[in-house]
């Protein structure tokens, strides 16, 4: 199978690639406008294979993403933006990537005649739940404009399943962890930071709730709905790893030698939703399960960014500037 993947040298993207590329015969084509989270360094250990090609595009040039589209079988699509705090900041880009981004791709996609369409989402567009856990068929509630705009970019991918036939399928993956994560992300922005000698800073009074999903668990499941999905249907990816902000920084504070001096409160972000979590009873049904148990995947994380100066200190110290 050739694979189109959008947003493939971002953090989810690359390790989809990786695994996908190590583990059959399909062929990869990652198209992405390497913003600042697009790193090409994600992909430097594949980019030797003959089955990879980059191909450097933005998925709202139409022209651009046509012609790089054009022969593929299937397409997955990762490229979005994804920060909260940077979507309260300049929410624009945010409705621009994601949801014009999403209409560009599904329309091409459509024309092209593409046998499959992965559009990737988060837990996110469903808002906090206080007790229970959200199942595919609830209503959508996002609060913040990154959320919003990936809401919309779930509705308009599902139109083009309803109104033009295109086989699209949805999936919804809470918080995702593991190597290559640009180090603006709680748990390698506090691993980078404690590695350092530096302060974490952690938000109000660090009782939000989220499921933590490791990436490669993720990865396993989004190739499951590539080939085994139905058609029009979304997918929530949730591995049952729910914990406090405070309790995950007392676990990254264990594995890198550092103790509570190291945390610094600060004020909560606005509309900051105080607890996720989803039901994955529809893609266990599929025989996907998490195989990654939470205290191994932080372990190995850590182990990770430890070993890999090399890739992200030189992000740090971009970001600073």
């Amino acid at each position: 199978m050739r694979l189109f993947v959008t947003g493939g040298a971002g953090f989810i993207g690359s390790n989809f690639v990786r695994r996908t590329l190590a583990g059959g015969d399909d062929e990869v084509t990652v198209f992405d406008a390497l913003t600042y989270a697009g790193n090409p360094a994600n992909l430097a250990d594949v980019e030797a294979d003959v089955r990879f090609r980059f191909v450097k595009g933005d998925v709202v040039d139409r022209q651009a993403v046509t012609e790089a589209m054009a022969g593929h079988d299937a397409v997955v699509h990762f490229a979005a933006e994804s920060h909260v705090d940077r979507s309260i900041a300049s929410p624009d880009e945010f409705v621009r990537t994601n949801c014009a981004g999403t209409n560009v791709v599904c329309a091409v996609a459509e024309r092209l005649g593409v046998g499959r369409v992965v559009h990737v989402s988060t837990d996110e567009v469903y808002g906090s739940i206080a007790e229970g856990s959200f199942t595919e068929a609830d209503r959508l509630a996002p609060a913040s404009p990154y959320s919003a705009s990936k809401a919309g970019s779930d509705l308009i991918a599902l139109s083009y399943a309803h109104t033009y036939g295109l086989p699209v399928v949805v999936t919804r993956s809470s918080n995702n962890f593991g190597p290559y994560q640009y180090p603006e992300k709680v748990i390698p922005l506090f691993v980078t930071n404690l590695l350092d000698g530096r302060s974490v800073p952690l938000y109000g009074d660090g009782g939000n709730v989220r499921d933590w999903c490791h990436v490669d668990d993720n990865c396993a499941a989004i190739d499951l709905v590539l080939r085994r999905g139905r058609a029009g249907e979304i997918y929530n990816i949730g591995a049952g790893n729910e914990i406090t902000n405070l309790e995950l920084t007392a676990r990254l504070l264990a594995l890198c030698d550092a103790d509570d001096g190291m945390v610094e409160r600060v004020s909560d972000r606005p509309g900051h939703d105080r607890r996720y979590s989803i039901d994955a009873t529809r893609i266990r049904a599929l025989g996907w399960e998490p195989r990654r148990h939470l205290d191994e995947g932080l372990a190995e994380t850590v182990a990770w960014y430890r070993a890999n100066r090399w890739w992200w200190e030189p992000l740090k110290k971009a970001a600073s500037r």
